[in-house]
């Protein structure tokens, strides 16, 4: 009879267990912080394990744009260029911004690409130029990634003294159309994180890409010269002296963005849908800002800022 009793009690328990739902915390983050937050959300919810954390990868604009004008709800949004919190978020949809983590871009690619055993950080552009190369890079109105693209080819038309080369390899004038690309030359996709498929499949021969996410996939890359990488300050004003248009907040609207370090940044999305999870929400935030969440990214090959540059009204997660 007791062991009876002790075997009900016990399955009444897992019972009890598996009835009480987790927390959900939603989480739209840029393509590029897949790997970290994956280990983020596991590290996290190790911790707090009341929570569910569910998130959703894809550009940063579009991760924006599923706040501020599709209106889904979202706890955080995190963001691989800061200053798409700035323009798209707030002050209707968040009400701060905390800088938290750097990159840089790099060309990466497989050991079948084309002329893999010659490229390197000198010669890429003329390769990149030569027939059959097939390059490629996301969507400059979807992704940070893609326009940092454009902005790293300009950079280095003036930096290794090419006249012409943005126009012969892309030739989209001051902003890009989906479709505009010239197919035989080069592949756009939503975010760069589409495209890593795609070359390890031999698709394409050379992808723009955050150096990071180069080594987390274990793909050979070129690092470029700080000169064109955006990896810091110390370029700042060459770095200004590139531009390219993009969609801006209304339709038809054109946006100019300018050269400028890597940056990422982190929100609470808040609106008369978000938070869902606030308590969540704010923990969440402040585990990436925390030296753990650091750790996180670091191990993964980016920057961090520490202590993060917050601007904005950030009393919601105390500081």
């Amino acid at each position: 009879m007791i062991k009876k009793t002790l075997l009900t009690l016990g399955l009444s328990a897992v019972v009890a267990s598996s009835l009480m739902a987790k927390e959900k915390i939603v989480v739209f983050h840029a393509g590029s912080l897949a790997v970290p937050f994956s280990q983020v959300e596991k590290a996290f919810e190790a911790k707090y394990p009341q929570y569910d954390v569910q998130r959703e990868a894809s550009g940063s604009r579009a991760a924006a744009r599923k706040i501020s004008e599709i209106g889904k709800a979202a706890d955080v949004m995190a963001s691989a260029d800061y200053k798409v919190i700035d323009n798209l978020l707030i002050p209707k949809d968040a009400k701060f911004n905390a800088q938290f983590a750097t990159n840089e871009m790099a060309i990466a690619f497989t050991p079948k690409a084309k002329y893999a055993d010659e490229i390197n950080a000198q010669n890429w552009p003329e390769i990149f130029l030569r027939d059959g190369v097939k390059v490629g890079h996301s969507n400059p109105n979807m992704d940070p990634c893609g326009y940092r693209s454009i902005l790293v080819t300009k950079l280095a038309e003036s930096h290794y003294k090419m006249p012409g080369f943005y126009e012969k390899l892309f030739g989209y004038g001051e902003s890009y159309k989906v479709g505009e690309e010239n197919k035989d030359k080069v592949i756009v996709r939503p975010k760069e994180t589409d495209l890593l498929g795609l070359i390890e499949a031999n698709a394409y021969d050379y992808l723009y890409i955050y150096k990071s996410v180069a080594e987390q996939h274990g793909l050979k890359y070129i690092t470029l010269p700080k000169e064109v990488s955006l990896k810091d300050n110390e370029n700042a004003e060459f770095y200004k002296t590139a531009s390219f248009k993009i969609d801006g907040k209304k339709p038809g609207e054109l946006i100019s963005k300018k050269g400028g370090a890597m940056v990422y940044g982190i929100t609470v999305a808040q609106n008369k849908k978000s938070p869902q999870n606030k308590d969540g929400a704010i923990k969440f935030v402040n585990f990436v800002l925390s030296s753990e969440g650091q750790a996180i990214m670091t191990k993964n090959g980016q920057g961090v800022i520490n202590p993060p540059i917050i601007t904005g009204d950030a009393s919601i997660i105390g500081r």
